[in-house]
């Protein structure tokens, strides 16, 4: 495999296949200022369906991308049944360029919006670029995936997650770690802290990811922020962070965040216990559109090379 300084150039290419998915990244997070008085009077109530807009961009629970239409072609195409009875959908992929192949297994988690299909061009980046088997997971009411979504409802999707990568032949003897955007970061949280003493995880990486639902709500709807006591949907991303002891954890922060302030990035990075962690900062990453900027993938790279499998 390329050694990292020799690849600084390519993964800044990489970056360029990501960007195919821009027209199905800017997708919104909580709700848009247009219904945030409504918010303001049913947050108590109608609170799930603001925070996992799993109906949106149009059809997305119907028609979700497959990965030939990303020029992938070693992958399936998964059904994975959950303890309470519902079924999850999820794309499992296979490193296609057999001399980069390594002993890792990413674990994706999605944003609060969309389905698997529309991070694929990130999947492959990791997938062909980087020799790693890729998870794809799609929660409980999202996609394809039967249910309804709630803060109990994707715990327990994410632990039988790993969970099937922990049991399945081909997985289970790789490094496996836990990949997060935004609310995918606060549930990779709330896994590997609960995990990390059965020391099935190798490694923690969160995007533009809150503190808490509740101190995101004054920032991302501020006609709400009084009412913020009222979410049930609590996301205790900085409290639980600090029972992260030996799991490397690569912060990934867009400081052009417009949605989830990088104050939050900033602040979780302080509170990490974690014995090795980085964090890097994007200048000019938005909250949907980080994943573009110079060096994201290259900090990807690095951290499994020098943290994770060095660990």
């Amino acid at each position: 495999m390329s050694s990292p300084s020799s690849s600084n150039t390519f993964f800044d290419q990489v970056a360029a296949v990501a960007s195919s998915a821009i027209s199905y990244a800017r997708l919104p997070v909580l709700a848009s200022s247009g219904i945030a008085a409504i918010l303001s009077a049913l947050l108590y109530f109608k609170q799930n369906e603001l925070i996992y807009q799993r109906n949106l961009p149009m059809g997305t629970r119907t028609e979700v991308p497959k990965p030939p239409m990303f020029s992938m072609t070693d992958w399936e195409d998964l059904s994975i049944p959950t303890p309470d009875g519902e079924s999850l959908h999820a794309y499992f992929l296979r490193p296609t360029n057999k001399r980069l192949e390594q002993d890792i297994t990413v674990l994706m988690f999605h944003g609060n919006a969309g389905n698997i299909g529309h991070r694929l061009p990130i999947a492959k980046c990791i997938q062909m670029h980087m020799g790693c088997h890729v998870l794809m997971l799609e929660y409980r009411g999202y996609g394809l995936s039967t249910g309804t979504p709630n803060e109990r409802g994707l715990v327990i999707d994410a632990q039988t997650a790993l969970d099937y990568l922990t049991e399945r032949a081909e997985t289970r003897n790789t490094r496996i770690v836990v990949y997060g955007q935004s609310l995918g970061g606060a549930l990779g949280i709330q896994l590997v802290a609960k995990n990390e003493k059965r020391g099935n995880v190798g490694g923690l990486i969160l995007e533009n990811t809150f503190t808490s639902m509740r101190k995101l709500i004054p920032s991302a709807l501020p006609p709400a922020k009084y009412l913020a006591r009222l979410c049930h949907q609590i996301w205790p991303s900085d409290t639980t962070l600090p029972e992260i002891r030996e799991t490397p954890i690569l912060f990934l922060s867009g400081l052009k965040d417009e949605i989830v302030p990088a104050s939050h990035m900033k602040q979780l990075y302080s509170v990490c216990r974690s014995k090795k962690r980085k964090l890097k900062e994007f200048p000019e990453g938005t909250h949907n559109d980080t994943v573009m900027e110079p060096g994201y993938f290259q900090a990807i790279f690095e951290f499994i090379q020098e943290d994770v499998k060095k660990r």
